[in-house]
């Protein structure tokens, strides 16, 4: 990560090439969250003459992280996609600057609008009351302006197979998962009829829309537009994943039927309900690959960060949501092993005992860790939660392990590869039940080690 100091000159250099003006940076705030990129909150002045006044401006500058830039990334790409949405009516910050140099690997810079972002604040807060019943629709029409934008008109849009990335990467990984294995053939053996290509935003949803009390001021975060399916966007929007524990299907605020009218209000022609239903378990697998996607970054590719670590461990909980989606799995209640835990030390050890000390540490992580810097406070939420999973695991693992091998001998299996492999040939069709059983059951103890309360939350 660059000092603060250090960008601010950087950043001061390439604003007075831009703009013609003296040009102070005042302010460098990094801003948390966001596993893929650094995000900085930005105040500039810029000095006036004796007929123009000092101007101050808020920006924000996005740049990528980690030791090589992923060459599926282009920001010119990224920066043509947002102009041309602008052009067509999206509310989308206007671009200053992007490329490649002084100011990081790849980087945009453009300008700060105003809202809310953070997912648990728009779904409860009160200042959010009131627009949360008209979002779905609004997002609706919104989507529609975004697919209407000729792809034609953004220079080097990639074309994307949705499914084929989706196999791709599932198979990049030779990792076998049998849930993910299960969702990957329902969704070869349903895939509905092609639509025409358009302009694919590719990660709409909650948590990166710019919302304000009077409504939606911004999309966000286009580096994964592409040319595709526009039906990919809505069911991405209502997938699990991001209604944050709601029940609501649309971002965890509204309904299905709201998100189509809109849509259809904008121009667009929605799907039919098994193709948004595809669309929905599509969107779920896909967010399962991209977690352990990231968690690659951290296994193999040696990136510090405690926020890649612990989405890796978040995988089970789409392959959780792939078995709900397909009927194969219903929502239940778990205890956290960690609850009514009795400490007890071991001989001739002292107390406090070694799971005493570590639930000191995960509550002082929790709790007092960060000061007034939000990044830091954020990865220290993340990190006291990975305390919790090494905890668990620490407790279970033996016990898992053995109840997984003998499910796995019961289907005459002798690992989860052998298991997929005979998914994915349909030499278990037969007893499919006890596959299910057994998948089911090896979910649901990874997920009581990861995230308990996940297993309650409804499909």
């Amino acid at each position: 990560m660059t000092e603060p100091s250090g960008l601010a000159s950087a950043l001061a250099s390439r604003l007075r090439a831009l703009w013609g003006t003296q040009t102070e940076v005042t302010g460098v705030r990094p801003l948390p969250g966001g596993a893929s990129r650094e995000s900085w909150d930005l105040r500039v002045r810029m000095a006036g003459d004796t007929h123009l006044p000092v101007v101050e401006r808020r920006l924000i500058l996005l740049r990528d992280v980690g030791r090589a830039r992923d060459p599926g990334k282009n920001v010119a790409v990224e920066a043509a996609a947002m102009t041309a949405a602008r052009l067509a009516g999206v509310p989308v910050a206007e671009i200053y600057d992007y490329g490649e140099g002084a100011l990081g690997q790849g980087y945009l810079l453009m300008e700060r609008l105003d809202g809310e972002t953070i997912p648990r604040r728009l779904l409860r807060d009160e200042a959010y009351a009131a627009v949360r019943p008209v979002l779905a629709r609004r997002l609706g029409e919104v989507l529609a302006r975004i697919h209407q934008v000729n792809p034609d008109s953004v220079p080097g849009l990639p074309p994307v197979d949705a499914l084929g990335q989706l196999t791709g990467l599932y198979q990049a990984f030779a990792e076998p998962r049998p849930a993910l294995e299960i969702g990957l053939r329902w969704l070869a053996g349903h895939r509905p009829a092609p639509a025409a290509d358009a302009l694919v935003h590719g990660d709409f949803r909650t948590g990166n829309l710019m919302i304000g009390a009077d409504g939606l001021h911004g999309v966000l975060d286009w580096e994964l537009a592409h040319r595709g399916d526009p039906r990919q966007d809505l069911g991405w929007l209502c997938t699990k994943a991001w209604r944050f524990g709601s029940a609501s299907p649309v971002g965890g605020f509204g309904v299905r039927a709201d998100l189509m009218a809109g849509y259809a209000a904008g121009g667009g022609t929605p799907p039919d309900e098994e193709t948004q239903c595809w669309w929905e378990l599509y969107g779920t697998v896909r967010w399962a690959l991209l977690c352990r996607r990231q968690a690659e970054r951290y296994l193999a590719e040696d990136e510090p960060s405690i926020e890649l670590a612990v989405l890796g461990r978040r995988v089970c909980e789409q392959e959780y949501d792939v078995l709900l989606a397909l009927g194969y799995a219903a929502p239940l209640t778990v205890t956290d092993p960690l609850e009514g835990l009795e400490d007890t030390a071991a001989t001739p050890h002292d107390r406090p005992s070694g799971p005493e000390l570590l639930r000191a540490v995960r509550e002082f992580l929790a709790t007092e860790t960060g000061g007034t810097d939000p990044r830091l406070r954020f990865h220290a939420r993340v990190a006291a939660n990975a305390l919790r999973i090494a905890e668990r695991e620490a407790m279970l693992a033996t016990a898992h392990a053995q109840s997984h091998r003998t499910r796995l001998a019961a289907l005459g299996c002798e690992d989860d590869a052998e298991l997929c492999a005979k998914i994915r040939d349909g030499s278990l069709d037969r007893r499919f039940d006890e596959v299910i059983e057994a998948v089911r059951a090896a979910t649901i103890d990874k997920l009581t080690v990861a995230n308990p309360g996940h297993l309650a939350l409804p499909g």
